[in-house]
């Protein structure tokens, strides 16, 4: 008789379980705020039993201890739980969303440009301080060979600075020089046809010619540096110390070009100067030094 009624009790249960019954439990519970209220019950009665909110604190570590809770937290099925509700959360809109605002906030963008700008001028540092050294070390092997005593003058920028400087120079200046010779290319294209000979060529030679100029002698006059030699930290200067004036640095460009024509042979006497002067150096009396840098 007793096992034909739990075969009848589990049949019941197991038909009230499959029907809307939990679903309908389980609404009453959220609408009903029935687990709030059964918390704030035991918080209320322990504040009570502990003397006040002490003992309301007393019963959350007393759950958060509890060795049941522990092996719980530390088993599968609390990973699965876990993994299933990140994922759940990650592809909301509400989550995607405060991502995207979080991202594109001042603050952050602010954060990313000072790490990058960072590591800028640390790989820049980096970078001058083997240059220096460079000088120093290329200056030193040719005075032994020649055996003359060092006799560059402190603050002097040395050949292998110079020489890096120049190379990004150029090729910032050559870049220059493209994006103006398409955009006049362009232009021309849309006008007619150029026929190709010595009117080409001489336009072609001389747009070069004064992009080149433009580039050297406005830096040279306005700053005293090429964004070249700002990376590599020197500037050049007149005798005054000041940035060299818009003829001086006319006169340096004309030097600079006669010291590449043959094979960079111009920049020699800057390895035996007291004051490691190249022929540009000499044609419009100037100088390169070490630039201080500030941030």
């Amino acid at each position: 008789m007793r096992g034909v009624l739990t075969d009848e009790t589990e049949r019941a249960i197991d038909a009230a379980l499959a029907g809307p019954l939990p679903e309908m439990v389980g609404r009453a519970i959220v609408e009903q705020r029935v687990i709030e209220r059964v918390v704030a019950e035991m918080l209320e009665a322990s504040g009570r039993r502990g003397g006040g909110p002490e003992g309301a604190d007393g019963v959350v570590e007393q759950v958060l201890r509890n060795p049941a809770l522990e092996r719980w937290v530390a088993s599968e099925e609390a990973t699965r739980l876990a993994e299933a509700a990140t994922q759940r959360l990650v592809h909301t809109p509400a989550f995607q969303h405060a991502v995207a605002e979080m991202l594109s906030s001042p603050e952050v963008r602010r954060a990313l440009a000072q790490a990058a700008g960072g590591y800028g001028d640390e790989a820049a540092g980096a970078a001058r301080g083997k240059a220096r050294a460079a000088d120093d070390h290329i200056e030193g092997r040719v005075h032994r060979v020649f055996q003359r005593p060092r006799p560059a003058e402190a603050g002097a920028a040395g050949v292998a600075t110079r020489g890096v400087a120049l190379v990004v120079d150029a090729a910032l200046a050559q870049a220059g020089y493209l994006v103006v010779a398409a955009s006049v290319g362009l232009v021309l294209g849309l006008a007619g046809e150029l026929h190709r000979g010595w009117l080409t060529g001489s336009l072609v030679g001389g747009g070069w010619l004064i992009v080149v100029g433009l580039y050297f002698v406005g830096f040279w006059s306005v700053t005293g540096q090429t964004p070249g030699m700002r990376l590599m930290g020197v500037r050049v200067q007149a005798r005054s110390g000041a940035p060299p004036s818009a003829l001086r640095s006319l006169l340096r460009l004309a030097g600079l070009i006669l010291a590449i024509i043959p094979l960079f042979a111009g920049f020699l006497p800057a390895l035996f100067d007291r004051r490691r002067r190249a022929l540009p150096d000499f044609v419009a009396g100037t100088s390169v030094v070490y630039a201080h840098i500030t941030p």
